[in-house]
Order: structure tokens, then C-alpha cells, then sequence
């Protein structure tokens, strides 16, 4: 894997992490809000944090479908958990959330299980034959018009 996919993987990791933490933040500040009320839910949107937690989300979702589009699915995902690990030292440490034992062994677990994940190969080598090169958006459009 060169070192733009790795960059890509962890700008998955960052901006998931960051953008949740930020959602939370938000809404902390900003209280309640009920479906029932959709004005107060779009109002929510003028938060600062919660504004800056969407940006980030949409920045991680252009890098988890920029990873999809080299690696399988099974390989992203498990990536993508490592951020589940991240919020959870966030909400001990930032937010002063109470963490029971039972949920830190459950994190130790995700950790572990994402390990094993990025151990294997990111494709499926008879699904992906031409993995090795990179795709251009001409090779896409030629294959898309096929």
C-alpha cells in the first residue's frame, strides 16, 4: 500500500473521531431536540461545533468512499473502528463520561479485532485484478461508457 492510501486511512480514523466529538460538544451545549420540532433541529445546525462536527463527517465520507474505491469492504470498515477506540478515550478524557469496565474490555476488543483486520491483504486478489494500478478518471469514464 503506498503512502496516500495509508493518508487516507487515517484521515478516515481523524475526521470520524473528530467530527462526532465535535457533534457531541455541540450538542451538549445546545440540549434537547425532539424530531417533532424540525425548526429547532435545523436551528441546531448555526452551533459552531456542531457546524464544525459536520464538516469533518463530510470530510471523512469523501475519505471512506475514496478508500472503498481501492480497498474491499471488509479492509475500510475495521479501519473505520479505530475511531470508535479514539471517541472513547475522548469521552473519558474530554467529556468526563463514565466508562465501566465491561465497555473499556469491549474497546480492548475492537482494538484487537482491528489489528487482526489490517493484517490480511486491503483486496481480494481474484475480485481486484488490476489492483496494483492506480485509476485515472479517463480509465473510469472509458470503463463506465463500456
Amino acid at each position: 500500500m503506498t503512502f496516500r492510501k495509508y493518508l487516507v486511512l487515517a484521515g478516515i480514523t481523524t475526521f470520524s473521531t473528530a467530527g462526532d466529538s465535535l457533534l457531541a460538544r455541540g450538542m451538549k451545549d445546545t440540549g434537547g431536540i425532539s424530531l417533532h420540532h424540525l425548526s429547532g433541529l435545523l436551528l441546531v445546525i448555526l452551533n459552531p461545533w456542531v457546524a464544525l462536527g459536520i464538516l469533518c463527517l463530510l470530510t471523512f465520507f469523501s475519505c471512506y468512499i475514496s478508500a472503498l474505491s481501492w480497498a474491499d469492504l471488509t479492509y475500510v470498515l475495521p479501519a473505520t473502528s479505530l475511531g470508535y477506540v479514539l471517541v472513547s478515550f475522548i469521552g473519558r478524557i474530554g467529556f468526563h463520561e463514565v466508562i465501566s469496565p465491561t465497555r473499556w474490555v469491549g474497546i480492548m476488543m475492537i482494538a484487537a479485532g482491528v489489528g487482526f483486520a489490517a493484517a490480511g491483504p486491503s483486496v481480494t486478489p481474484s475480485r481486484h485484478p488490476s489492483v496494483a494500478t492506480e485509476t485515472s478518471p479517463q480509465a473510469v469514464s472509458q470503463e463506465m461508457s463500456s
